[in-house]
């Protein structure tokens, strides 16, 4: 096999970016955690120094980082007075943690898969699953704040109101169950958006039920917000108006199963809110930045969730409109309709 030189560099020149993306992320969580980000917030000019003292911080790394996150053209730097920026779009994915475009709490997901990768090699091996409990803590945390900007900037103000009627029942009080609900973000926000409804969050990992009982209480909505320890197919509480399931789905290893219990604890004209990463049905149609983002996740984290529980169908992240209308109606779902999108997600209203 002859290999063409001009290829070939060109390939390591994406290597190349890519290795400088990957490095950059071990920074991006300094950044993030150390309040360096936020320091930089408002946009005026610092240096190292100034930085470093306002984040109780040791100059000479903080100039280091600062460094490599101008050459990552993740920061702006004036070479003339040799000080260092936050541009407003910056500032907002890496310092606006309330914010729609905040993104620097995503890759504590990343380290997790990077702490993980042992485990999961060993499953490769042995055709076992990885449960979502048994990954590093960084997992949990990652993902509230990961999907947390999305639910922020879509759920109440486009998703919800996609559906059919819904967001009037919202207005004037319904009974909504979230499952899978994790740390409660999407929860505690649409119980802060429609005070008269009452809230049920339901997952079966305990310590993520423990953080949203907090989280309700800091955002005080816990007087109509109730999270339980609960798998996705023996919640309880039934007729409920509205049942949620925000990018878990493809997680369970029986969707069906678990499509089967919602329809069966739904109300006679209730809705099931369903919402999963965006993908097409081909495989060739999702070879792009968001299907490369949601395929190694779920290569790591999602796939091996699956396959540890019963059934272990195997979604994946990308499963696409078609396979997930396949898992309503076999699951006696008779009404599926893509309600709306982004470039992120897919929205669904599924009815009896």
């Amino acid at each position: 096999m002859q290999v063409d030189q001009s290829k070939l560099e060109a390939f390591q020149g994406k290597m190349l970016g890519d290795m400088g993306a990957a490095i950059s992320a071990a920074l991006v969580i300094l950044g993030d955690q150390l309040g360096l980000y936020k320091a930089m917030a408002d946009g005026g000019p610092t240096t190292s120094l100034k930085l470093a003292a306002a984040t109780g911080t040791t100059e000479r790394y903080v100039r280091e980082w600062l460094a490599a996150q101008a050459a990552s053209g993740y920061v702006e730097y004036d070479p003339v007075k040799a000080e260092f920026s936050l541009t407003p779009e910056q500032a907002m994915v890496f310092a606006d943690e309330g914010g729609p475009a905040f993104m620097a709490g995503g890759f504590e997901v990343l380290a997790a898969m990077f702490r993980d990768e042992p485990k999961v090699a060993a499953v490769f091996k042995s055709g076992k699953g990885l449960g979502w409990h048994e990954h590093d803590v960084c997992l949990f945390r990652g993902t509230e704040r990961f999907f947390r900007p999305g639910y922020n900037a879509h759920l109440t103000t486009e998703w919800i109101p996609a559906l059919d009627g819904m967001e009037g029942k919202l207005k004037s009080g319904a009974r909504v169950a979230d499952v899978g609900c994790g740390h409660g973000a999407s929860t505690v926000l649409m119980a802060k958006t429609y005070p008269n409804s009452k809230f049920y969050g339901f997952d079966y990992h305990g310590p993520s039920i423990e953080r949203a009982r907090e989280a309700a209480k800091e955002a005080g909505v816990e007087d109509r917000v109730t999270f339980e320890v609960a798998s996705a197919k023996d919640f309880n509480g039934g007729a409920y108006d509205m049942i949620a399931i925000f990018d878990a789905l493809h997680d369970m290893g029986d969707p069906v199963g678990a499509a089967k219990h919602i329809r069966e604890s739904l109300a006679p004209d209730g809705s099931w809110l369903l919402v999963e990463p965006f993908a097409n049905d081909d495989l060739a149609d999702n070879l792009n930045p968001f299907g490369r983002i949601f395929y190694s996740a779920s290569t790591m984290i999602c796939t091996p969730a699956s396959l540890s529980q019963e059934v272990g169908m195997g979604l994946g992240a990308q499963a696409g409109e078609k396979r997930l209308r396949q898992v309503a109606e076999d699951a006696g779902f008779t009404h599926f309709k893509r309600a709306t999108e982004t470039p992120f997600n897919l929205v669904f209203d599924v009815r009896p």
